[in-house]
């Protein structure tokens, strides 16, 4: 870990640019290697995968996975818990390293509802109330929460972001679906609006961002301050900068980026498969698939789309 020590204000940026681009948290995928290549094509803050934060304040060797360094910046800090006491300890840890903390209120995963994390609190604004209030005593950075439409009731999606704002939240992200909802159904835009105009606060949207012109879409029917992507992004890095697909040049920074950064190999075979999942074709896809160390991918890399190891 790296501070920070040139750190550019997040809330600063909210009032300078009026559409923000934002790299989504992304479970083992935002990592620094990532969020590296993204930030070279127009994402203006990245997040960090989701963390445990009960864990992470109790454990040095569950703190290993969170890695930043100076130019990893604007950086987002995103955290799942239920306790506030776990949350602001968690944040005070990585706080001189980080631009922001954002509390998960969206995964929609079984097992986080279980643990009584992430969507488990789209219905309980006291719940979140307290873990703001928490980490707003504890650091001096900003602190946001990420929510998702709520499953039954739209007051209830408004009333947890008027309670969060309540407790001093900077900025709020929504996605427009429910926990229940598949990636393929439609986004809400509506809900999404309701929630722009229930607060005074910058409000992201999240969902089904694959191009500039989903984002501009999002914009027109919801008025939001920015758009965050996280499939979009791990198909097209470049996504914000306009390209349809991924172009090589963008890959072969990520391989670079990748291997400066020690990103684990099947971590890496991941992101690149999915950067060149439409370049690919059915034969190469198979054969890529297949290979399980670096040298073997970089040597395929290297043979078939002459894309290089630089360091």
């Amino acid at each position: 870990m790296v501070y920070h020590a040139n750190r550019r204000s997040l809330l600063q940026l909210f009032e300078d640019k009026p559409r923000l681009s934002v790299c989504a948290p992304m479970v083992r995928y935002s990592r620094g290697a990532f969020r590296q290549v993204v930030r070279d094509y127009n994402v203006d803050i990245a997040y960090t995968p989701m963390i445990l934060a009960d864990v992470f304040k109790s454990s040095e060797f569950a703190r290993q996975d969170f890695a930043t360094n100076d130019s990893d910046c604007p950086l987002v800090v995103q955290f799942a818990a239920h306790d506030p006491v776990d949350l602001a300890q968690a944040a005070q840890i990585v706080a001189p390293y980080a631009d922001g903390i954002d509390l998960n209120c969206g995964c929609p995963q079984k097992w986080a509802y279980k643990e009584r994390i992430g969507a488990y609190l789209s219905d309980r604004p006291e719940a979140v109330r307290d873990m703001v209030r928490a980490v707003k005593s504890a650091v001096s950075i900003p602190c946001s929460v990420k929510i998702r439409k709520h499953p039954t009731d739209i007051r209830q999606t408004v009333e947890l972001v008027r309670r969060a704002q309540m407790m001093g939240v900077d900025w709020i992200s929504i996605h427009g679906r429910t926990r229940h909802q598949k990636s393929t159904e439609p986004i809400d835009y509506d809900v999404i609006r309701l929630v722009k105009e229930s607060v005074s606060v910058p409000v992201l949207a999240n969902g089904s961002i694959f191009s500039l012109a989903d984002a501009e879409a999002m914009y027109e029917n919801t008025g939001v301050d920015g758009v965050m992507s996280a499939r979009g992004l791990l198909q097209n890095p470049a996504l914000f900068s306009g390209a349809n697909i991924t172009p090589m040049e963008c890959v072969e920074k990520y391989v670079n980026y990748a291997l400066a950064y020690g990103t684990p190999t099947p971590i890496m075979h991941h992101h690149i498969m999915y950067m060149m999942e439409s370049t690919m074709g059915s034969v190469e896809r198979k054969t890529f698939n297949c290979l399980s160390s670096t040298p073997a991918i970089l040597d395929y890399l290297s043979h078939h789309f002459d894309i290089r190891c630089t360091l």
